[in-house]
């Protein structure tokens, strides 16, 4: 007889870009019914690379370049999902989003309701969100935190690249719409995704850092690129005596309420950071909750980093200024811990 070949599964190392282009690549190859659709998603690549090889693959009927007409071919995506196939609807930036927001709230939001449930949305947008690379105030704002206020959407923000890898797949399965807002400051970021690992869940956050033995002192609740700036100020931290849990929140809606609200009972201490503004913004309605769920579980006054509330600067030096710095963490934790 001869001998039988052992298949190990090896380590990959991937770029966020990367990851999220094997995502759609999976996701084409397993249903015929899935395509992808938006500006410069074909010949172009994608304006960050993420579809780039894909039109060659696939061919022009499953990577679809549209006009620049974000209300036009989001509504050709709700329509196409209403019609049994699974689109994925790429808008260049989130800036852009709302031009189509007509269609993501008085559609795909609302028809499964409207309908009794007749029809379902099962539509995938995905979009770029986030400053940090000086593309102007008009591609570099963080508007999730608006799309998180609309019941009958999911709002994902995969601030790792293992989330970028297998997000869609459970996204895709979902019968309603999901909004996925994906970093651009993320896109070159890279990791060794653990081979064992083929899913991951879009309904739980996820604690990312914690201290040994069920100690700490304060809680860092954050999503997409502010968690490895939070994990950074944890580390930071720690070599101060100061032990902080790092939550990443991963869905924006639902919130996993109870992952918060156990992270701060543990801690009695709550940093948020919110690159969004912070008028009502996703900090604002987390310290809400805290408030009205966990107030008496707080040592400490909640602290809240968030963008400055002006448009995005273009010069490299006020686009950094109006973002949350590692700084800025580390300082606000170090005022809630030694203050109580």
């Amino acid at each position: 007889m001869g001998s039988i070949a052992m298949s190990t599964s090896v380590p990959q190392r991937l770029t966020y870009r990367e990851a999220c282009k094997q995502a759609i690549r999976d996701a084409l190859l397993a249903d015929p019914r899935t395509f992808v659709m938006g500006e410069d998603v074909g010949k172009y690549g994608g304006c960050y690379g993420v579809t780039k090889g894909l039109l060659e693959e696939f061919g022009p009927e499953r990577i679809v370049d549209t006009p620049l007409a974000e209300n036009g071919f989001v509504g050709v995506g709700i329509g196409a999902a209403m019609a049994g196939l699974r689109p994925i609807v790429e808008i260049m930036t989130c800036n852009f989003s709302l031009l189509a927001l007509d269609q993501i709230l008085n559609n795909a939001a609302t028809i499964p309701h409207m309908s009794g449930g007749q029809f379902a949305v099962p539509l995938v947008i995905r979009m770029a969100t986030g400053g940090g690379r000086q593309l102007g105030a008009q591609h570099s704002h963080s508007l999730e935190g608006w799309f998180a206020h609309i019941p009958g959407l999911k709002v994902l923000a995969p601030g790792t690249v293992e989330d970028a890898r297998f997000m869609l797949a459970r996204a895709l399965a979902d019968p309603n719409p999901v909004l996925i807002f994906e970093h651009i400051v993320l896109y070159n970021a890279e990791a060794t995704l653990d081979s064992n690992v083929k899913s991951v869940d879009i309904q739980h956050a996820r604690l990312m850092h914690a201290g040994a033995g069920g100690r700490a002192d304060v809680s860092l609740i954050t999503y997409g690129n502010s968690l490895p700036k939070c994990l950074n100020a944890a580390h930071i931290l720690a070599s101060d005596g100061i032990v902080a849990e790092v939550l990443d929140l991963r869905v924006l809606r639902p919130l996993d309420e109870a992952a918060i609200f156990d992270s701060v009972r543990r801690t009695r201490r709550c940093v948020i950071v919110d690159e969004g503004w912070k008028s009502g913004s996703i900090s604002a309605e987390i310290a809400a909750r805290l408030a009205e769920h966990a107030f008496f579980d707080l040592d400490a006054p909640i602290a809240r980093i968030c963008a400055r509330e002006v448009p995005m600067p273009y010069a490299e030096h006020l686009e950094e200024a109006a973002l949350p710095k590692v700084a800025d963490i580390v300082r606000e934790a170090h005022r809630l811990v030694r203050s109580n």
